[in-house]
């Protein structure tokens, strides 16, 4: 999961080398002695991954495998009314279980097969550069914990369930995952902190958060939106302005409330182009113009 708008679950590593995952006080996993023994012994597998290897298997519990079929159903049905064309077509391409927890491995096998793209275990938070600069490899690096049963459908960090069904099912599709390859490129090319945070904040108001309109309503593709089921039946009620990149990089936003600001395309190769457009254009010279002068589409 990438640094930027991601809550802290801070880490220390043992004199033994085990890790150790804090959880502040008001998580719903804090005075969870189990849970807290699960995310330990996922953050040590994910710390010994060796990349080109699979994700490793992970344990989940019954109390997890049950959270998942909760929030799995409830999601998807919220998706047939609120997501657009695309996202339900992948969702169904990518076949996602509905009565168990899925292996990241498992699943970035049948992402491989649709679309090239794969996950990796991340190991706490990633840095925005290289976060987002191996997204030209076609590699997202991802959580694989679950947030805690107890609250199955809020969850205060990243957690597999925002990575797979938000991420993953974009990932499933042929188009947006291009575009991810498309936002890493970019950071690659750049040098200067400002201009990718510039390209973090578009890819939070398009993947994590974008709309387009379809069919005369406005449907969400975002994986934030996908993956929070009460945002995800309110977000026509906020304001929804036209993709303007320069609001979009310098609105404010909070990563801890439903967003009372989105943007949204035309259709999907409205996004597309807006992306494109952006991606192209923007360079560590050109930020600065950019931020100061509303000169985008």
């Amino acid at each position: 999961m990438s640094q930027e708008g991601q809550s802290d679950a801070p880490i220390s590593v043992g004199d033994d080398g085990t890790p150790t995952v804090f959880l502040n006080p008001d998580h719903p996993g804090s005075s969870d002695r189990d849970y807290r023994r699960r995310r330990n012994a996922i953050l040590a597998a994910a710390q010994g991954y060796t990349p080109g290897d699979p994700a490793p298997e992970v344990e989940y519990s019954l109390d997890d495998h049950e959270c998942w079929r909760f929030i799995r159903k409830e999601l998807d049905a919220r998706h047939h009314t609120y997501a657009c064309t695309a996202i339900n077509e992948a969702s169904e391409a990518l076949g996602l279980p509905y009565d168990h927890a899925p292996q990241l491995r498992t699943v970035s096998q049948k992402i491989g097969k649709l679309t090239g793209f794969g996950f990796v275990p991340a190991a706490g938070i990633v840095p925005v550069e290289e976060f987002y600069g191996t997204l030209a490899d076609g590699i997202f690096q991802a959580t694989q914990f679950i947030r805690h049963s107890s609250i199955p459908l809020f969850s205060p960090e990243p957690d597999m369930v925002h990575e797979i069904i938000g991420h993953g099912t974009a990932l499933a599709d042929k188009k947006f995952a291009d575009l991810y390859r498309l936002v890493g490129r970019t950071v690659r090319r750049l040098e200067t902190k400002e201009a990718v945070n510039a390209v973090s904040r578009f890819f939070w108001f398009t993947m994590e958060y974008g709309v387009i309109k379809e069919r005369g309503e406005m449907m969400a593709f975002g994986a934030s939106l996908l993956s929070s089921y009460g945002e995800l039946a309110e977000f026509r009620s906020v304001e929804i302005r036209p993709i303007d990149v320069r609001e979009m990089i310098t609105v404010d936003y909070n990563y801890e409330q439903y967003q009372p600001i989105l943007f949204h395309a035309e259709s999907i190769s409205h996004f597309e182009d807006a992306i494109s457009e952006f991606c192209q254009s923007i360079s560590d010279d050109s930020i600065g113009r950019l931020m100061e002068s509303k000169v985008w589409v």
